[in-house]
């Protein structure tokens, strides 16, 4: 099996020992995003603003493997604080289109840099 490694500009630069996503056959496996402006590697502020900041950075990954959220089977949302999940569905509803793909979230005691919100994600391409 070859492993493609796929990167983008548009989403941050990976803070440590891993890759933005590897490609594996036709299956994309996308590393945890948080929202970090991919310009200045800096936290944005502010709920809303860090989990419409995390979709971007997954759509910018997931077009440089030649995809799109259409093509996203598995999704994992970690959240520091679970009073946010109705929040979260609202803003993904502006990103996804039925079928969703399968989904868990996750109530955790903390995430890098003091984010609020992590998503990682599963691509299948055709």
């Amino acid at each position: 099996m070859t492993k493609t490694v796929i990167t983008s500009d548009k989403a941050p630069a990976a803070i440590g020992t891993y890759s933005q996503a590897i490609k594996a056959g036709n299956t994309v496996y996308m590393s945890g995003q948080i929202p970090l402006d991919p310009k200045t590697m800096e936290l944005v502020e502010g709920f809303e603003a860090q989990t419409i900041q995390v979709f971007e950075n997954l759509k910018s990954v997931a077009e440089a493997a030649g995809g799109s959220f259409k093509d996203i089977v598995k999704l994992n949302i970690f959240l520091t604080d679970l009073s946010h999940f109705a929040k979260v569905n609202e803003i993904m509803g502006t990103y996804f289109e039925q079928p969703y793909p399968a989904r868990a979230a996750i109530g955790v005691a903390a995430l890098p840099k003091g984010s609020q919100v992590e998503m990682d994600a599963i691509l299948v391409l055709e």
